[in-house]
């Protein structure tokens, strides 16, 4: 078995689709399109694109050029890089502002394969310079950092699409990966759930593009378990549409709450409706 095939969660190879099918839709809309309002807050389809551009540019300066700005953001809390991400994230969009929808193509499709080249560098077992914080991880693998890059721009590509009414990302190849690994955020989030040793909870991501995930309260915490011979304490079953929102903070507990099936025990079912899957 190769390296490759040991990966938890292979995303790699997605991006060049991902990124086609963003320079195909973003081709394909209006100037009424282009600002329109998304669910990302203050964000319309134009400043979504601004900061995947974003992304790409400071992921070949920092990965390939080893650029780094000269003031470092004092850190002392996940509040504190919530809020330099937002802050670093915001005069970006502003500036962009400026920027017309065609020259945000032609930069998309300029730095997308660069980006991409800088993925296929990293060693995917060793750490990665950014830890995925919102699992919890103060040091994450290089697989795990593509594959939470591989979120962005699913989540996304995924917001503009469903601002103007386009086709979703909804196909088993594109959208699995990208639940699975929104879903290691579900043992941090009952990080401080306290339940029975051997308390087991599950989120079934409904239809053929989802899935099963299970976690277990062990002595040591919560963690994932492959035992399906137990009967969970609570199971949680949501669509993929309801899903990808909920967990990017694009709707609130209370709004999924009305669209989710929770079996068994309601308010430990209920945890996983604050499950928050993006630096938010």
């Amino acid at each position: 078995m190769t390296q490759q095939q040991q990966i938890p969660v292979n995303t790699l190879h997605l991006f060049p689709t991902l990124d086609a099918l963003l320079i195909d839709l973003l081709k394909s809309l209006s100037n009424e399109e282009w600002h329109q309002q998304t669910i990302a807050k203050q964000w319309s389809v134009k400043d979504i694109a601004a900061h995947l551009l974003d992304g790409n540019l400071r992921t070949v300066s920092f990965s390939r050029d080893h650029y780094f700005t000269d003031a470092a953001p004092v850190i002392h809390s996940y509040c504190d890089l919530v809020n330099y991400l937002n802050e670093l994230n915001a005069v970006w969009v502003n500036a962009a502002v400026r920027l017309s929808p065609q020259v945000l193509i032609e930069l998309l499709e300029l730095t997308g394969p660069p980006f991409y080249h800088q993925l296929q560098q990293l060693p995917p077992f060793e750490n990665a310079l950014f830890a995925v914080a919102w699992a919890g991880q103060k040091e994450s693998p290089n697989w795990f950092h593509i594959a939470r890059e591989y979120t962005e721009k699913f989540i996304h590509q995924q917001q503009i699409r469903d601002a103007v009414g386009r086709q979703a990302l909804f196909t088993k190849e594109l959208f699995y990966p990208f639940i699975d690994t929104f879903m290691y955020a579900l043992p941090y989030t009952y990080r401080n759930v306290p339940a029975t040793t051997g308390t087991i909870i599950t989120v079934k991501v409904q239809t053929e593009i989802g899935g099963d995930w299970s976690i277990i309260k062990s002595a040591e915490g919560w963690e994932f378990t492959s035992d399906i011979t137990s009967t969970a304490s609570a199971t949680i079953s949501i669509d993929p549409d309801t899903a990808w929102k909920l967990f990017s903070k694009g709707i609130n507990p209370e709004q999924a709450l009305q669209q989710v099936e929770i079996a068994g025990d309601l308010l430990l079912g209920s945890t996983a409706l604050n499950m928050i899957a993006v630096m938010a």
